[in-house]
């Protein structure tokens, strides 16, 4: 059994999106994405097929060229290989759920990018 916290210890950055593996697990990997308010993660596609919960905050996330506001407790599931990007519109922590599989590397390179 493992026990974290995904509203303790945050470290929101001014100038940039932290990232922070809390679990991994035999089948998935649980990153916490600290987003501040107009921070953006531009478009990307994950390998795998993706979940996206908003723990706290509000961001829009783009799909193939739609917007989607996500708010406070909202979960969404996503097919691998499909363009998205994420648009904080107020300080926002995000649950990101990936497969065993895929590597927090990849998502560390994809905030680099942005």
């Amino acid at each position: 059994m493992q026990k974290v916290s995904f509203t303790e210890n945050l470290d929101f950055n001014d100038t940039k999106i932290v990232t922070k593996v809390l679990l991994e697990t035999s089948f998935s990997k649980e990153i916490r994405i600290l987003l501040k308010n107009g921070q953006l993660m531009k478009e990307h596609k994950a390998p795998f097929p993706i979940i996206v919960h908003i723990v706290t905050g509000e961001i829009d996330f783009g799909v193939e060229g739609a917007q989607h506001t996500l708010k406070q407790g909202d979960i969404i599931t996503l097919a691998a290989n499909v363009p998205h990007d994420l648009l904080a519109k107020s300080d926002s922590i995000v649950r990101l759920t990936l497969s065993k599989q895929d590597t927090a590397k990849r998502v560390g390179k994809v905030i680099a990018d942005s």
